[in-house]
């Protein structure tokens, strides 16, 4: 053996000692740890909302254009066939031709597919409706008839 039994052990402890050291020095104090974790929270606080906020107004945008396309090919619809799908015979009617009367005449595909809200959720359509031709709407956000937040073709 090169280096002696004691010269070995007090060479590990020293080793040990300074591990422990360092060690000790690199944590972080609670108060540290918890003045991140405080500031953490408000950047959230501020910035979550905005993003929230963000995705909310998308879905009501999407959620108009998809009505704008759907009124679009009612029209295109009514100008082919002289009216427009009955309730019954729904917006289903704008993708595949309806086996229910009044039968269109000159027929066509007016969508790919029926589009849905931007919170993936189904149009409400009524025809006739009660002041218009049709009643063609979003539940909006809240998923409900009826209320504020509902979007209508017809105040677009």
């Amino acid at each position: 053996m090169l280096v002696s039994r004691g010269v070995y052990d007090k060479f590990l402890r020293k080793v040990e000692k300074k591990l422990e050291e360092r060690y000790r020095e690199r944590g972080f104090t609670l108060i540290e740890v918890l003045v991140v974790l405080i500031i953490l929270g408000l950047i959230a606080a501020l910035v979550v909302p905005r993003v929230t906020g963000r995705v909310d107004e998308a879905k009501v945008e999407t959620t108009k254009i998809q009505l704008r396309a759907i009124k679009n090919a009612l029209e295109q619809y009514k100008l082919d066939n002289g009216f427009y799908p009955t309730t019954q015979q729904g917006l289903k009617a704008l993708v595949e031709k309806p086996s229910m009367p009044p039968q269109p005449r000159r027929w066509r595909p007016y969508l790919e597919k029926l589009p849905k809200d931007g919170w993936d959720r189904d149009f409400i359509y009524i025809s006739p409706g009660v002041k218009r031709p049709y009643e063609l709407k979003s539940r909006g956000p809240d998923g409900e008839e009826g209320t504020e937040d509902d979007i209508d073709v017809w105040e677009l």
